[in-house]
């Protein structure tokens, strides 16, 4: 009884690899979403994602994710889905290089304009 008590909290317990692939997925994810916004806007309206500042902050979000996701990744013990994070850490991976590229095209359409 004690220990399957133990593995239930064991499984739910959050890891250090869980949680680095947790802030590389929600850093990768904002650095989308702002890349987005940045590539949608005109370049001369002001606000959240538009202009340089949105492309410089979507492309360090993304090298961020990128780096975390790949430090998660080549830390990682055993496969996905034995708790370590590493499932979490390939979707931080996608997540990275989308929001690098989106910021990568949005810096190049922002320096292309003016």
């Amino acid at each position: 009884m004690f220990i399957q008590h133990v593995l239930a909290v064991a499984a739910y317990a959050m890891s250090a690899g869980r949680l680095g692939a947790s802030v590389a997925g929600l850093t990768g994810l904002a650095g989308v979403i702002i890349g987005g916004l940045a590539l949608a806007r005109p370049t001369g309206r002001r606000g959240i994602g538009g202009g340089r500042n949105g492309a410089a902050a979507a492309l360090t979000a993304g090298l961020i994710g990128l780096v975390l996701g790949g430090l998660v990744a080549a830390t990682a013990e055993g496969g996905v889905g034995s708790g370590n994070g590493l499932g979490g850490a390939f979707v931080a991976l996608v997540l990275g290089l989308v929001a690098t590229v989106l910021g990568g095209l949005a810096l190049a359409r922002v320096r292309r304009t003016g």
